[in-house]
């Protein structure tokens, strides 16, 4: 039984956050505005990328710059079937599954032979050699994308024409995923990472080959992200390798850094924050200067720099000193 009276700031602000998100639905029934939902649709979904990357750049010290290279393959699994008309999701989420599964483990047993800078420019390169590689591929739209006629079909199990079923199909796959990782950095697999993390040689030294297991977080967190991709897919409707461009992977980053890495929930309050401020912030500067949210990306990068600086352990980490000060 959960003892809620033991229950930290943090603990509250989490639980808000879900069943906010989980009420949206509710929302744009009373206010007839689904502009509401595709917010909430598109934060879930980022959320979802967001958690995987944490797994293993905040647990295990991999920080990688090509992390959006599986949403993009996710969402071409599913734009180049519904292409040849072949609309069967249960095809395309396999084809994002094992194509994403794929790729990372390729990328990831050069990668994590090394450490780093190299490591990063390394997934920065591998992700860019895939942006480029869909940027050549014409009959798809090349750079100018391609536009998915129908969502997946799953045979009358559930109708992702339905927004509504789409947002709640990403939101459970969302729980599914944090769960998922809590699960894994919690048991002995998930300690050997994250020791690993600070300490990889005297890991080493005990037995433990630290190179398989960076591999398999690697691989487990290109995978879930590159079914977050074909979760992408059916809600933009429309793909392009800018899905896919390092600029994404940094986005990304920003959203676990915000939020804080290593914490189970940090993806989540980081990606909301983030998706939040992307919307609204124009329109508070506008209410200050007329005219200056059109620099709202300026203003957006100085604040992101400043909560780097000044704000340790990003949300949860402030949340964290709330708790000390009370």
């Amino acid at each position: 039984m959960i003892n809620v009276s033991k229950w930290k700031l943090r603990s509250w602000v989490n639980l808000v956050v879900l069943v906010l998100l989980a009420l949206v639905p509710l929302l744009v029934s009373l206010t007839d505005n689904e502009f509401y939902l595709d917010i909430a649709t598109r934060l879930v979904i980022l959320a979802m990328a967001a958690v995987t990357l944490n797994l293993i750049l905040g647990y295990g010290g991999m920080i990688s710059f090509g992390h959006a290279g599986y949403l993009g393959i996710g969402a071409y699994a599913v734009g180049i079937p519904t292409y040849h008309e072949n609309y069967n999701g249960f095809t395309h989420f396999a084809i994002a599954i094992g194509g994403s599964a794929l790729f990372a483990l390729i990328t990831g047993m050069i990668c994590l032979r090394t450490k780093g800078v190299h490591f990063i420019m390394i997934t920065m390169a591998f992700s860019q050699m895939v942006f480029f590689g869909f940027v050549s591929m014409e009959e798809y739209g090349g750079d100018d994308g391609l536009v998915i006629e129908s969502r997946s079909e799953f045979g009358g199990i559930m109708d992702l024409e339905n927004n509504t079923t789409l947002y709640y199909f990403c939101f459970v796959c969302l729980l599914v995923t944090i769960y998922l990782v809590r699960r894994i950095v919690n048991s002995r697999f998930g300690m050997v990472i994250q020791g690993a993390k600070g300490n990889e040689r005297r890991l080493q030294s005990l037995g433990f080959n630290t190179y398989r297991y960076q591999l398999a977080c690697y691989v487990l967190a290109g995978t879930i992200c590159g079914f977050a991709g074909a979760l992408l897919g059916n809600f933009t409707s429309f793909i392009s390798p800018e899905m896919m461009d390092w600029s994404r992977s940094g986005e990304l980053i920003f959203m676990v850094v915000l939020g804080g890495t290593a914490t189970l929930f940090g993806p989540l309050l980081g990606a909301t924050a983030f998706l939040l401020l992307e919307e609204y912030l124009p329109h508070m500067i506008d209410l200050v200067y007329t005219g200056g949210g059109v620099f709202w990306q300026f203003w957006f990068g100085i604040l992101l720099i400043l909560v780097v600086l000044y704000m340790k352990g990003g949300i949860n980490g402030f949340l964290s000193r709330r708790e000390g000060g009370n």
